[in-house]
């Protein structure tokens, strides 16, 4: 262990006083970031009368649940049970996410490691995509999925967010970094392409994985656009797209407050739940790829 002038250790494995002069500044940083999240959590948990209280209040005093039952029951009225729209997006997201790291990983890995003819030009490709926003594409995908026949279907809500060229980069950059003397080395021992990947690359690329799943998981989690435009049936839509026509459903904005903000709260919770898990692996991952 690395030691300073004055004989302290550098960078302590446990507590040390000269550590505080750190804590001193990151502690309130890391309070002063979490006050959005504590002000989402607190702000779906107030009653009508403390949503419009002057001057606004930042914690809740008497917490209810009345906007999560308010928020179930609106989805109940309209025909429409509010479990429908839960599974829906629980069943889209968990199949686009897994799909979505299946084809990211095998195309870097091809990309990466294998030798074919034209290779180059469609990652290069894949770079250029990520100079366009989604809006930009937004009637030539419409034409696309009309002409396959995908309107109305759950399909239309996961091919079009599987590719995500951002993802595609990053595993790539990752798999650049594994020595070719362990592939070769691999077939040379009679191993698969397939063999190679699943026990060799898909280990060394975990972090990259998990990048992928939280951008894949909050892509498809959090659309609008294709409940909205690509779904007639009420009963195939998704969160997402419920809790965006609350305002219409409920008729009056001031009435419905209180179910928007819990509304934020459901969209919310998972994104940030599957982000404390994985951020360690998602930090690993920018630093192998030379992105910060």
């Amino acid at each position: 262990m690395a030691k300073s002038f004055s004989g302290m250790k550098i960078n302590p494995k446990r507590y040390h006083r000269s550590q505080l002069k750190f804590y001193m500044i990151l502690v309130p940083m890391a309070l002063f970031v979490a006050l959005p999240i504590m002000f989402i959590i607190s702000h779906a948990f107030k009653p009508m009368n403390e949503l419009f209280a002057y001057p606004p209040r930042f914690f809740v005093r008497v917490p209810t649940f009345n906007n999560f039952r308010n928020l179930i029951n609106l989805a109940a009225d309209s025909g429409i049970p509010f479990s429908r729209y839960l599974f829906n997006s629980v069943l889209v997201t968990v199949i686009g996410v897994f799909l979505s790291i299946l084809f990211t990983s095998l195309a870097a890995y091809a990309l990466s490691k294998l030798k074919f003819k034209g290779k180059k030009l469609l990652f290069e490709i894949n770079t250029l995509a990520l100079m366009f926003v989604p809006i930009a594409v937004t009637i030539p995908r419409y034409l696309t999925i009309s002409r396959l026949g995908l309107i109305d279907s759950y399909l239309v809500l996961i091919l079009p967010l599987l590719a995500i060229p951002v993802g595609l980069f990053l595993v790539k950059q990752f798999i650049d970094q594994t020595p070719n003397e362990v592939i070769e080395s691999a077939k040379i021992d009679g191993a698969s392409e397939m063999q190679i990947f699943l026990k060799i690359i898909v280990p060394i690329i975990a972090p990259a994985i998990a990048t992928v799943g939280i951008l894949s998981f909050q892509l498809i989690w959090n659309d609008v656009v294709g409940p909205t435009l690509y779904i007639d049936s009420e009963s195939m839509k998704t969160l997402s797209f419920y809790f965006s026509t609350l305002a219409a459903l409920v008729g009056n904005p001031v009435a419905g407050q209180g179910m928007m903000a819990a509304a934020s709260l459901i969209m919310f919770v998972p994104n940030i739940v599957i982000f404390i898990f994985l951020q360690s692996k998602v930090m690993n991952t920018m630093a192998h790829s030379g992105l910060k």
